[in-house]
């Protein structure tokens, strides 16, 4: 079931009424598809970080564009101000419902492992699925591991609902032998970004 998010037609495309946009709340956007001419569009800034904070990155949005028939799409791409927590461009693809896709989702690591301090240097893994049927994020459970073992893609787990296409043979996570006590004290600690996040743009680069 999808959630809707609402969305106003945008004519302006000056710097200065993207400017205006943002100042009230609104999000300028585009939203395309394979067979669907482009279209730019606004919506709400804090019902788009609502949206996606509560259903997740890949959720299927029912978007209501003012005089149009709503679409389904996703959110295929966006540009946020670290320092503002706010988005600042949304691009969302229309989707078909009964068509495979591919999409990024994030790999959580679950548990302690018996020894040694984890690294994990993938965060998101390749997914192909139907719009429906992507996974919020992929746990993978390290409570058994030890020092010298390694995750990998092809151990992440398979599902009757989707697929994982990345290389079989990448490694999500390793464990590795301490250098340090302070290292054991934070084995668990990782850089990894919170949810819906992404580069600060400078509206030079802004529509």
């Amino acid at each position: 079931m999808s959630v809707t998010l609402n969305a106003m037609k945008r004519e302006d495309h000056t710097r200065s009424a993207t400017k205006k946009l943002r100042q009230s709340g609104q999000v300028p956007a585009v939203v395309y598809g394979k067979e669907n001419e482009s279209k730019s569009i606004s919506v709400d800034s804090l019902e788009l970080l609502k949206t996606v904070r509560d259903e997740g990155r890949n959720a299927v949005i029912s978007l209501q564009i003012q005089g149009d028939s709503a679409v389904n799409v996703m959110l295929h791409d966006y540009q946020s101000d670290h320092i503002k927590d706010s988005v600042l461009h949304a691009d969302f693809y229309i989707v078909n419902m009964s068509e495979e896709m591919e999409a990024q989702v994030p790999v959580r690591l679950e548990g302690e492992p018996e020894n040694g301090v984890v690294q994990q240097p993938l965060y998101e893994v390749t997914v192909k699925a139907t719009p429906n049927n992507f996974p919020n994020e992929i746990t993978v459970d390290i409570s058994n591991k030890s020092i010298g073992d390694i995750i990998t893609v092809a151990e992440i787990g398979e599902s009757t609902t989707y697929k994982v296409v990345d290389d079989a043979e990448t490694v999500v996570a390793s464990v590795l032998a301490p250098n340090t006590n302070a290292d054991m004290e934070g084995q668990q600690e990782t850089d990894q970004e919170p949810e819906f996040t992404g580069e600060a743009q400078t509206e030079a680069n802004e529509d």
